[in-house]
């Protein structure tokens, strides 16, 4: 039977500030953005960008490179924790988590290029002419809701997943480990139960953002628990 023992070295710290950046990076450039974009891009949407677009820009981009530092903190906890009799739910609930990730990525991505190209796109252009080009984008409009939708239940799988192992072997604190099983529950609840969910999953990415938080903090000062052959 393995005794287990508290890992705190280069390993944890780096993949503590790896959630404690992303976290940042993720929450200030979506809090600092000038504008939000809602479920679909509107024809709004380009006037309200065009009141700052450079700095509409910066932050949007300062914003998915969260979700590209969220994604390297997750990676980084793999390599470290998934182990025998780890793997068996930390490779599928952080794997989830990495596809929910970035298939967010990819829609913020979207919506980052086609927010700002539409201003110089739709500068002078009549109403009607405008109405012309968002029919031309409005498939991809539909595909890009696609992927919000199931990048959030993708990255609730995995949060189930990963605090199930979490709780199991105690690699953080328990309360630490429920927290992640709970937000993953209610992240595909609200998904997938509640037919109008863009406003009231809101809050759940402020969530998102603390709990990315908590977990580098909780990693910086009190490292994780691992089998003693394993540290």
């Amino acid at each position: 039977m393995n005794m287990y023992v508290t890992k705190k070295d280069f390993e944890t710290s780096f993949t503590g500030w790896s959630f404690i950046v992303g976290s940042l990076l993720l929450w200030l450039g979506w809090m600092i953005m000038p504008h939000h974009i809602g479920e679909y891009i509107e024809a709004s949407d380009f006037t309200e960008i065009g009141k700052n677009v450079w700095f509409w820009i910066w932050m949007y981009r300062v914003h998915i490179f969260g979700w590209v530092t969220m994604g390297i903190a997750i990676f980084s906890l793999v390599s470290i924790t998934a182990i025998r009799p780890h793997r068996v739910l930390i490779i599928p609930g952080a794997g989830m988590i990495i596809i929910g990730t970035f298939t967010l990525a990819i829609a913020a991505a979207f919506f980052y290029n086609f927010g700002a190209a539409g201003v110089g796109k739709t500068a002078g252009m009549t109403p009607e002419e405008i109405g012309v080009y968002m029919q031309s984008i409005w498939s991809t409009n539909q595909y890009v809701t696609c992927f919000i939708r199931f990048g959030r239940i993708f990255s609730g799988v995995g949060f189930i997943i990963l605090g199930a192992a979490f709780v199991k072997w105690k690699i953080v604190d328990a309360w630490l480990g429920w927290f992640t099983i709970i937000y993953g529950l209610v992240a595909m609840c609200v998904i997938l139960f509640i037919p109008v969910n863009f406003e009231i999953y809101k809050p759940l990415f402020h969530v998102k953002a603390l709990w990315l938080l908590i977990m580098g903090v909780t990693l910086l000062i009190k490292g994780i628990k691992l089998p003693e052959s394993a540290k």
